[in-house]
C-alpha cells in the first residue's frame, strides 16, 4: 500500500485520526487542507461550498504527493474528504495502492463536533452541503468504513488492526 487517505465529511476526525493512524504505522501524515489554494481557502471560510472545478488542482497536488512517497517507498496517511468517487480515483491515479478509510457519523454528532472546534475555516453551514456531495465507497474500490463512534486512538487502533489483517 502507498498511502492511506483518511475521508469524509468535514469534523468527522479525519485529521486526528489520520495523525494517530500515522503516528502507529510509523508512516508521514500529510494534512489535505494544507494543499487547498487560498482561493478555496477563501471560498469555504466565505460559507460557499467548493465545486468539482475547485477541486481539482487540489486532488492533483495530493495525488503528486501520494506519487512522490510512491517512488520514495515511504507511504503516507493523508486527511482528504475525498467525497466523491471520481475524486477517490484522482487520489489513486498514477499506478498508486491508496487504501481509503471513510469516517462515517451521523449529521447531528458531526455538527456538534465542528461546533465545537475553533478557529478553522470551514463553517459549520457547509456541512449539508458535505454530505450531500459525499458518494459512500462503492464495491471495487480499496476502502474501509469506520464508524466515529470512539475516540480517534480507538478508531485509529481498529484501522490499524484491519489493516494488519488484511496485509
Amino acid at each position: 500500500m502507498d498511502a492511506i487517505v483518511v475521508m469524509g465529511v468535514a469534523g468527522c476526525g479525519k485529521t486526528s485520526v489520520g495523525e494517530e493512524l500515522a503516528r502507529r504505522l510509523g508512516w508521514q501524515f500529510l494534512e489535505g487542507d494544507g494543499f487547498h489554494p487560498p482561493e478555496n481557502i477563501a471560498k469555504m471560510s466565505a460559507g460557499i461550498p467548493l465545486q468539482d472545478e475547485d477541486r481539482w488542482g487540489w486532488l492533483d497536488t495530493i495525488a503528486a504527493h501520494i506519487v512522490l512517497a510512491k517512488e520514495a517507498k515511504a507511504p503516507v496517511v493523508v486527511s482528504c474528504s475525498a467525497l466523491k468517487r471520481r475524486y477517490r480515483e484522482r487520489l489513486s491515479a498514477g499506478g498508486t495502492r491508496v487504501l481509503f478509510v471513510h469516517l462515517d457519523g451521523s449529521r447531528d454528532t458531526i455538527h456538534a463536533r465542528m461546533a465545537l472546534r475553533a478557529g478553522h475555516f470551514m463553517p459549520t453551514t457547509l456541512l449539508d452541503s458535505q454530505f450531500a456531495a459525499l458518494e459512500p465507497l462503492e464495491a471495487g474500490e480499496l476502502g474501509i468504513v469506520c464508524d466515529i463512534d470512539a475516540s480517534p486512538a480507538e478508531i485509529a487502533a481498529r484501522v490499524s488492526s484491519r489493516i494488519a489483517r488484511a496485509a
